[in-house]
């Protein structure tokens, strides 16, 4: 690997920069509060061409790859937006597009990836389901053939943006689990349109991140033209790995951006804030801490880097995207932690935003794969015994 950084790279670090800086935490604080969809951020990633980063050159976008969307969202994240650097580009940006443009048709690719590029398109992606969550092969929604249409019927949970995506790509079962040779057969993906009959949406209420909606999503005889199946029949799990796989690595990207923000804000004012006589940050027992935090975090990111570089470069990179994602999440969990502890009694206060990273960053102990199930593929990896 080449550590040095591309013009490229440095280009969207400082584009990336330039529009955390003018949305901010006080611009996300509000839109927290409000619930309201961040309108103007999600346009100002649009011009960047952050959007399409990761689309073909042919379809208006840069033609780059994991690496560089890695690179903008812990950026985004870093710099002053906490966990929306993610959360507005990882699903359309990174796990729509990875989908369409590996596995569409030359229509589906005509039809989407362009929209997608110019932040005319958000997509939804509809995996988790009441009774299939990280074990995915337990998908209940079905999807049975009729004509040259496919009607599809279920429920889906935790799917966000469902409630403002003109798409969704969903993960149905077309062949029952009991009548496959391997539970990885008979899953299919289909590109729904959001508008047709059938579909309900459903808001949960949340913890954090309520710039944006994350829903149930009921499925009642959803007709969808055969021609949506994204991939091939049957064979649906292969590309939905190939999506999984950018999800995890720019929720590592996220991990590490929200908690250097987070210690950036601590050291700033540890480096103000006096008790006996001295600021804050004289003391060990405060800087320490975070400065461990914050050197697991550097770490943590030369992982991912390394499992965006084999991904972009079509190696196996399961095993490092796991440990990127796992290590990622509990140095940045540990980094807010101990800036909200610098705060004191003031981390508890909403006007110091440490609090709202504090809810942010948890989300990553649990999605888009428990850490549980990180560690479980990685120890397998390293030579223990299948656990599931």
């Amino acid at each position: 690997m080449d550590f040095s950084r591309s013009e490229e790279h440095s280009m969207i670090e400082s584009t990336a920069t330039e529009i955390a800086n003018e949305y901010g935490p006080e611009y996300w604080r509000e839109k927290e509060e409000n619930e309201e969809f961040a309108e103007e951020f999600w346009d100002a990633l649009s011009d960047a061409g952050f959007h399409g980063l990761m689309v073909p050159i042919e379809y208006e976008g840069a033609g780059m790859g994991m690496q560089e969307m890695g690179t903008a969202m812990e950026t985004l994240c870093a710099e002053g937006c906490g966990m929306a650097g993610t959360w507005y580009l990882v699903l359309t940006a990174g796990m729509a597009t990875v989908g369409i443009k590996e596995y569409g048709t030359k229509a589906q690719k005509r039809n989407y990836l362009t929209d997608i590029a110019l932040g005319e398109r958000n997509f939804s992606i509809g995996i988790t389901e009441p009774e299939a969550g990280t074990n995915t092969l337990n998908t209940e929604t079905f999807a049975e053939k009729d004509g040259d249409e496919y009607v599809i019927n279920g429920q889906k949970a935790w799917i966000t943006f469902s409630d403002r995506a003109d798409n969704m790509i969903a993960v149905t079962r077309t062949t029952p689990i009991e009548d496959v040779d391997r539970k990885t057969d008979g899953i299919s993906l289909f590109i729904v349109n959001m508008d047709s009959p059938g579909i309900e949406v459903s808001p949960i209420p949340k913890h954090a991140m309520n710039y944006s909606k994350s829903c149930e999503v009921f499925f009642n005889d959803v007709r969808v033209p055969e021609e949506n199946i994204l991939g091939k029949k049957d064979q649906g799990w292969k590309p939905l790995l190939e999506m999984i796989n950018p999800e995890r690595i720019g929720f590592a990207a996220a991990a590490t951006g929200i908690g250097k923000l987070a210690a950036r804000e601590a050291i700033d004012y540890a480096n103000e804030r006096e008790v006996f006589d001295a600021p804050v940050g004289t003391h060990q027992a405060v800087s320490f801490p975070i400065t461990k935090a914050y050197a697991r975090m550097e770490t943590a990111s030369l992982m991912r880097r390394k499992a965006s570089w084999l991904y972009d470069n079509d190696k196996e990179c399961g095993y490092e995207t796991n440990v990127a994602k796992a290590t990622s999440i509990e140095a940045g969990i540990e980094a807010v932690k101990q800036s909200m502890q610098a705060f004191g009694g003031w981390g508890f206060a909403k006007e110091y935003d440490v609090e709202r990273w504090w809810r942010e960053i948890n989300l990553a102990r649990l999605a888009p794969v428990t850490q549980q199930m990180a560690y479980n593929h990685i120890s397998q990896q390293i030579g223990f015994p299948r656990s599931y």
